[in-house]
């Protein structure tokens, strides 16, 4: 494969800077929290991920968050962060990120689309006007990237997801490989079938000459998982967690041109001695062209202002910060952290995000959601889940 040479492949300087551009962090907190989720036997093996927002045009009060839970499914919340539906995933089942299609079909109707990591699968819900969720998988749906059941069993299946239209971007656990999947009606079921594949790189030419491979545990590749679809400007932005947010872009069904660089991580051209006892690398100095994103970057969202203008957010896993770019240039713009408040603890090593502008009740300029990987108090237990910020704490030093 072919090594990218970043000096050439960069959208755009990584400056930091403030929510106001004066170089400060803006710390915000958090207006709702949704009940904590934990990762045990008692708890269902439930362990909050990624969230999408639904808005219900009908009844906005009636809009819905909808969140993965990985071994413990499906979790709806109202706006009030109040678990509404929850959902098992099927025998072997492990629910890891959702988007939505929404005014697909015939009859127009919106779905929440799930990668099942466990099975390689997509696993496809009709969100009725309620806002309640009905499985509407085609029993027949194809494997996304295993060639057999023995192979799903390795686990290098569906992991990230984002939509657009009536596809779906999906990335490959362990691997740089992504998929474009084109949803299809089948009488009362949806199902799906593979229009294209692309890899992102694995070794990287730094500007010293060198070339660099990010370390990792032996036999897997620097994998993908937050993504977000810029349709308007039919563009994907994928995060590469230990690598960089790259820019793709899409022709319909089809990747198109060469992925450029948003932003690397800061970690980017550390050399690593990977550790199997401790199970993590000993990272060396990074290269000079390095960037602020703490590895991994992780969950991408985009709260857009008009059909082209707006702000891509960018989860910044390792020192649980958030970045945020010019939706049209990919400029740095600012940058944010959720602390404790007083009705809610902070957002700690992110996963997920999804944002929307359209007002909302109790979000008049619309609403961020944001996974929280340490949801406190943890009783001793690991717990998890969502946080809901209202725009208006960020709206005015966005700029």
């Amino acid at each position: 494969m072919a090594l990218v040479v970043l000096s050439t492949a960069v959208a755009g300087p990584a400056r930091a800077g403030g929510p106001s551009g004066d170089g400060q962090l803006r710390e915000i907190t958090a207006a709702v929290e949704t009940p904590a989720l934990f990762d045990d036997e008692a708890g269902g093996d439930a362990d909050a991920d990624d969230p999408a927002i639904w808005v219900n045009r009908a009844d906005k009060s009636r809009s819905r968050v909808i969140g993965t839970a990985k071994n413990g499914g499906l979790r709806v919340y109202d706006l009030s962060g109040r678990e509404v539906q929850s959902i098992l995933p099927p025998e072997g089942g492990r629910f890891n990120n959702v988007d939505l299609v929404t005014g697909f079909g015939h009859q127009r109707q919106d779905y929440a689309v799930v990668t099942d990591r466990g099975l390689d699968k997509l696993r496809i819900f009709h969100i009725e006007a309620s806002g309640r969720l009905t499985d509407v998988t085609a029993a027949d749906v194809p494997l996304l990237f295993s060639r057999d059941e023995a192979e799903v069993e390795a686990q290098a299946t569906g992991y990230g997801l984002a939509t657009y239209g009536r596809y779906a971007v999906v990335s490959r656990r362990h691997s740089t490989t992504l998929g474009i999947f084109r949803l299809e009606e089948k009488k009362n079921a949806i199902g799906y079938r593979v229009t294209d594949k692309m890899d992102l790189p694995k070794q990287f030419r730094l500007s010293t000459g060198a070339t660099w491979t990010p370390c990792l545990e032996p036999g897997e590749d620097p994998q993908i998982e937050g993504m977000v679809v810029d349709a308007e400007a039919g563009v994907l932005y994928a995060a590469q967690e230990d690598v960089a947010l790259w820019k793709i872009h899409l022709d319909r069904d089809q990747f198109v041109g060469v992925p450029r660089i948003v932003e690397r991580v800061a970690e980017f051209g550390a050399p690593g001695t990977y550790d199997p006892e401790t199970e993590e690398c000993t990272l060396g100095e990074p290269a000079k062209e390095a960037g602020r994103i703490q590895a991994d970057v992780e969950g991408v969202t985009i709260y857009p202002t008009g059909k082209r203008d707006g702000y891509l957010i960018v989860s910044s896993q390792g020192d649980s910060k958030f970045y945020v770019y010019d939706r049209r240039t990919n400029r740095p713009l600012s940058s944010f952290s959720v602390i404790d408040g007083a009705r809610t603890d902070g957002v700690q090593h992110s996963d997920g995000a999804a944002a929307t502008s359209v007002s909302l009740p109790g979000y008049p300029q619309g609403l961020l959601v944001l996974h929280d990987g340490e949801n406190k108090p943890d009783d001793g237990r690991v717990s998890t889940n969502f946080k809901y910020v209202d725009w208006r704490s960020l709206n005015t030093r966005a700029h």
